[in-house]
């Protein structure tokens, strides 16, 4: 299912990040005339997924059938698209004019359409149907600078924390009480780093956008034109990274790790805490039974109350034909009877209002997956999308490569975000 990552639980998605290249102005409200989605539900539906095919046939066919029998005279007709490229199909489309009447993106997919006046405003068009999601599901497809919201909330999921309670128990911190805050974070990686002289790094990795959303920087301007994540308590977050880097509680190849080294540091037992999946607790009980025995669940460290959300959801295009079928099939899909049924076969989490209470979600079995799945349910009721629908590859690589420079002393902390920050504004205007 799309691209995955440490960061999110196993076979699910980490949001891609490709803007759109879209020419043309959108409507003043970015959805296009949506007093036509009301009428009779009718004609044939184009669906276009994101590289679900292979895995969800049985699945997605099914759905597919339910419908057309609940509504005589449709069909829908499916698309499946790979993994690879799926932005790029999705701006040609868009260019030519053949946009599938209901389309799987992810916020960030969904803005330049949206922007463009392509992407129906379904807060308008289907308004009655908001109680029945999440309210931070709901809210993560509203768009900076356009009223509205232009897609159905699907699936979600967050990255749980695993940590080493061995080590922590070895560094004189409580097994049992994982830091929660960043300030205890930060306490807690430099006592680890003293007590192991520095052979033991907390965390091996440098922060992300997620980080400095969840330490309760201000990401944006409200009117989302610009970039704000150089204000002082970005410039605090990143001064406190450069503490850690220092003292070793921070992994030495921190600026240059990817998801998969920094797993394999956890599993060797020289980092102390990492985001992981029911997957990795499996690799762990199969090739690290000493990690295994010591492996606590937590959610990811925030000082907002709230972890982070990946969201994806259902497109309607506003220039679709056959718009009051395609915001029922929208509908239709991302119920909650569906959505519980698709929860079931993969490692994803209904965005669905009161979902996350059903014992699924709340009872441990004594597995793995359940460990995991009941921990992220959890933390997922008042989870928010921190990534900011407008940060592009490039502006992630931009604040990836000044959060390196600060941390190597090249740059102070309020240096290196003042030159991130105003290369994401300048690259926010010209693209």
């Amino acid at each position: 299912m799309h691209r995955h990552s440490r960061r999110t639980p196993a076979a699910t998605t980490v949001l891609a990040a490709s803007a759109l290249l879209l020419s043309g102005c959108g409507a003043a409200d970015g959805g296009g005339d949506t007093d036509s989605a009301t009428g009779k539900v009718a004609g044939q539906v184009t669906f276009q997924t994101w590289n679900l095919k292979a895995r969800f046939q049985k699945y997605f066919d099914g759905v597919i059938a339910e419908f057309e029998k609940k509504y005589p005279g449709t069909t829908v007709k499916w698309i499946d698209q790979p993994a690879e490229g799926y932005p790029q199909k999705l701006s040609a489309d868009a260019a030519a004019g053949t946009l599938p009447d209901v389309v799987n993106v992810s916020p960030d997919l969904a803005y330049p359409l949206a922007k463009a006046g392509l992407a129906l405003n379904v807060g308008k068009a289907a308004g009655k149907y908001r109680g029945e999601y999440l309210d931070g599901a709901w809210k993560s497809n509203e768009m900076p600078g356009l009223s509205g919201v232009y897609a159905f909330p699907w699936y979600l999921n967050t990255g749980p924390m695993f940590y080493n309670k061995g080590l922590f128990r070895k560094a004189g911190l409580d097994p049992e009480r994982p830091p929660t805050t960043y300030d205890r974070l930060f306490a807690d990686a430099l006592t680890m780093a003293r007590h192991s002289d520095g052979k033991i790094a907390m965390l091996a990795g440098t922060p992300s956008i997620e980080d400095f959303g969840r330490y309760g920087v201000h990401l944006m301007n409200p009117q989302g034109t610009a970039f704000t994540f150089n204000e002082p308590k970005g410039v605090q977050l990143l001064t406190r990274y450069k503490e850690l880097y220092d003292a070793g509680a921070l992994d030495s190849q921190a600026l240059t790790a990817v998801a998969e080294s920094a797993g394999r540091k956890f599993e060797q037992q020289s980092v102390a805490m990492n985001p992981g999946s029911a997957l990795d607790l499996a690799n762990f009980r199969r090739d690290a039974p000493g990690l295994y025995r010591n492996i606590g669940i937590t959610d990811a460290v925030n000082n907002t109350g709230k972890a982070n959300m990946y969201v994806q959801g259902l497109m309607v295009s506003a220039q679709s034909r056959v718009k009051p079928a395609a915001v029922a099939f929208a509908h239709f899909v991302t119920d909650r009877r569906h959505q519980m049924a698709f929860a079931q076969q993969v490692t994803v989490f209904p965005s669905s209002a009161g979902a996350l209470d059903d014992p699924y979600f709340t009872k441990e079995d004594g597995t793995d997956a359940t460990r995991v799945r009941v921990a992220a349910a959890k933390s997922l009721k008042s989870a928010v999308n921190y990534t900011p629908v407008l940060l592009s590859d490039q502006m992630k690589t931009a604040l990836r490569n000044a959060v390196a420079r600060a941390l190597q002393g090249k740059q102070s902390p309020q240096q290196a975000l003042d030159s991130a920050a105003g290369e994401c504004n300048r690259l926010l205007k010209t693209g």
